[in-house]
C-alpha cells in the first residue's frame, strides 16, 4: 500500500539504506519540513519498506516547473519487488496530476541508473562524485 508519510518516518530507512547507518536523527534535508515537500511509502503489510522525498527545486537546465526526487530507499527485504518502482510512478502522478509540475529530476547513484531508465528517465550530466557517497549522474523525465 502506498501513503502519504512524514519526514519522520523516512529517517531510519535513509539511514539503513542511504547514510551507512548514520544515526536516523542525523538523516534529515534541509527541505524536509517546508509546506511544498511531500513523502511517500510503501507498506508491505505494516512494515514500511520503501520511501521518496519530493521537494520543489527548479533545476537550472530545464527552465520549467520541477521537484526534485531525494531519499528514495528500499528496505532490503523490499527489493526486487517491484515497490520502488509502484512508489515512484506515484509520486509521479501526483506532481503531474495535482500538483501540475514539468519535471522531476535528481542526482542518481551509478548502481541505480538501470532501474531509472526502465522507467523512461534520461542523464542531463556527466558522472560526478558527491563525497563519501560515490558516482552519480543527474537524471530528469518530462511529465
Amino acid at each position: 500500500m502506498i501513503r502519504f508519510i512524514t519526514a519522520e518516518q523516512t529517517l531510519q530507512l535513509r539511514s539503513l539504506v542511504l547514510q551507512n547507518g548514520l544515526e536516523p536523527a542525523k538523516c534529515s534535508f534541509d527541505h524536509d519540513l517546508y509546506p511544498s515537500t511531500f513523502h511517500m511509502g510503501y507498506y508491505e503489510g505494516e512494515n514500511l519498506v520503501c520511501i521518496l522525498t519530493c521537494m520543489q527545486e527548479n533545476h537550472g537546465k530545464l527552465p520549467k516547473s520541477a521537484y526534485r526526487l531525494r531519499g528514495m530507499a528500499t528496505a532490503p527485504e523490499g527489493r526486487r519487488k517491484g515497490y520502488a518502482a509502484q512508489l515512484l510512478l506515484a509520486a509521479m502522478e501526483h506532481l503531474r496530476s495535482q500538483l501540475h509540475i514539468d519535471y522531476l529530476w535528481f542526482n542518481a547513484r551509478v548502481i541505480a541508473f538501470p532501474f531509472y531508465e526502465a522507467l523512461g528517465f534520461e542523464y542531463m550530466s556527466d558522472e560526478f562524485d558527491i563525497p563519501g557517497i560515490g558516482p552519480h549522474r543527474e537524471m530528469f523525465k518530462m511529465l
